[in-house]
């Protein structure tokens, strides 16, 4: 995959224009402090989360007003340079990696919250606004924001709108996209773009679901109307033990058909287990294969009524053991280690690689077995997590990647997982995007058709292409490139998958 991306960087957009009458340009409309072009300035911003992949920017942008990121944007857009933007680098599949001839555009500055208004159940905030510091500023009123990634912590919303993110509590509240009114910001050139609106539906085209997941390739994101939810009387979590996959897996499905919509329903098999358990020690079945975290709430009435339905659901698909929450401490105590499964993964491995793809709920324990298939044939370790509810799956692949043939052995192994996930009835992702990262699976998913109209989509608000290019749609040449080496290295795991 290396090899693919250095080819097409090569190939992508490259300025004419020296650096040296770029970074005036820049200067001529940014305080000197807001222009970095130095090795040393410019490492900080040559990843994302996704650490396998980096690239040092030409230069990063540090805008402090609204005025300076259009000027900024009408500068590269006159001078035909790349621009990339950047908000807490939390993303998971390359999406924020720089371009090596453009401009990083970090939003880190922009990170207020404007207004709060209780009457509407409606917050307008920067793009720089943490995840959680919505929920935060909200709890006074008796709201909260509910999609929670697990990097709420550090996550800006405007992220949250490039990835369309989600979080533990999707399945019953939804991702960003059914949490967001309205998106403010600028194309390309510089020119102030509105989608969506304050009302529950705004005049002329919907155009919201189109930037909402569209990676940054459409229009730099600047405010956000978010809507708020008022915070539950009272939640109480189930942690369910299983002493087989596929029965934990039958469990998810079961739920769901029996018509309960939980608050939260994740499935973590024994592996992950393990490594939480250690690192924050929430007290669950270290003998279990697999453990669900089934969350119900609402007033009390409906919360007893509904962990009874779940308890008596997983009773009857052979849970071994099942603890009910006792209050909001244990709750959470339960939470904790599904909230801290990436940093665990961490204490465990030199590396990981996070991958995020989406399967029908009831193949859950057919990709749980596949997967550990594929550990055999790759050599490498594997610890699952899920949104069990939604079918989005968070295999974390552990390596070290100091070690070439490792990583390799990673790439391969992440593409498996995305094919299989495919050939499955799935996606190639749920929440990360597609960045850099899934570019070759995305050949496998769409045809050549399906990619040129996406990239219809992206040239009717991006004509030069400057915005993130080279990442989410695959061209003609990385797909034949990419089926190219996979023949040469008979690596094709599902052959009868289409392919151009």
């Amino acid at each position: 995959m290396n090899a693919i991306l250095s080819a097409e960087k090569a190939s992508l957009a490259d300025a004419n224009v020296p650096r040296e009458q770029i970074f005036a340009a820049l200067r001529a409309v940014l305080p000197a402090h807001a222009l970095l072009s130095s090795g040393e300035n410019t490492t900080p911003y040559e990843c994302d989360g996704l650490t396998a992949y980096r690239q040092r920017p030409m230069c990063v942008v540090l805008p402090e007003t609204y005025q300076q990121i259009q000027d900024v944007l009408r500068t590269c857009h006159r001078l035909g340079v790349p621009v990339v933007a950047r908000g807490a680098g939390t993303g998971l599949s390359g999406g924020a990696m720089p371009h090596a001839q453009g401009v990083t555009l970090s939003l880190a500055k922009f990170n207020k919250i404007l207004k709060m208004d209780v009457h509407s159940r409606t917050a307008v905030v920067q793009c720089g606004v943490r995840n959680l510091a919505i929920s935060e500023a909200a709890a006074p009123l008796g709201l909260y924001y509910a999609p929670d990634p697990s990097s709420q912590i550090a996550c800006t919303i405007g992220g949250n709108v490039a990835e369309n993110s989600g979080g533990v509590h999707c399945l019953k509240y939804g991702l960003t996209l059914h949490n967001v009114l309205k998106v403010k910001g600028f194309t390309m050139d510089g020119e102030p773009i509105e989608f969506g609106g304050d009302a529950l539906d705004a005049p002329g085209l919907d155009l919201l679901p189109l930037v909402v997941g569209s990676e940054g390739m459409l229009a730099i994101t600047l405010e956000v109307t978010v809507k708020l939810t008022p915070k539950p009387q009272l939640a109480r979590c189930i942690m369910a033990s299983f002493d087989d996959l596929r029965k934990a897996g039958d469990a998810v499905a079961a739920v769901i058909a029996a018509g309960i919509i939980p608050a939260g329903l994740e499935m973590m098999d024994k592996p992950m287990t393990a490594a939480v358990e250690d690192f924050v020690h929430a007290g669950y079945d270290l003998n279990a294969e697999a453990i669900l975290l089934c969350e119900s709430d609402g007033t009390p009435e409906e919360v007893e009524e509904e962990i009874g339905r779940m308890s008596a659901v997983l009773q009857s698909c052979g849970a071994t053991a099942i603890a009910v929450s006792k209050d909001e401490a244990e709750r959470l105590k339960f939470w904790s280690g599904r909230k801290n499964a990436f940093p665990a993964s961490g204490r465990i491995s030199p590396d990981y690689m996070c991958m995020d793809s989406t399967i029908p709920r009831k193949r859950l324990a057919d990709i749980l077995l596949a997967i550990g298939e594929m550990e055999k044939k790759y050599g490498l370790r594997c610890a699952n997590v899920f949104h069990a509810g939604d079918g989005n799956l968070h295999p974390l692949i552990l390596f070290d990647a100091n070690d070439p043939d490792q990583l390799h052995r990673c790439e391969l192994f992440g593409a498996d997982i995305l094919e299989t996930s495919v050939a499955m009835g799935g996606t190639v992702t749920g929440e990360h995007g597609v960045g850099v990262e899934k570019l070759n699976s995305m050949c496998v998913q769409f045809s050549a058709a399906e990619n040129e109209q996406m990239f219809g989509v992206k040239r009717a608000f991006d004509p030069q292409g400057l915005l993130n290019p080279g990442k989410v749609i695959p061209t003609l040449q990385r797909c034949a490139e990419y089926g190219k080496m996979l023949v040469r290295g008979g690596q094709i795991a599902h052959p009868d998958l289409p392919r151009f």
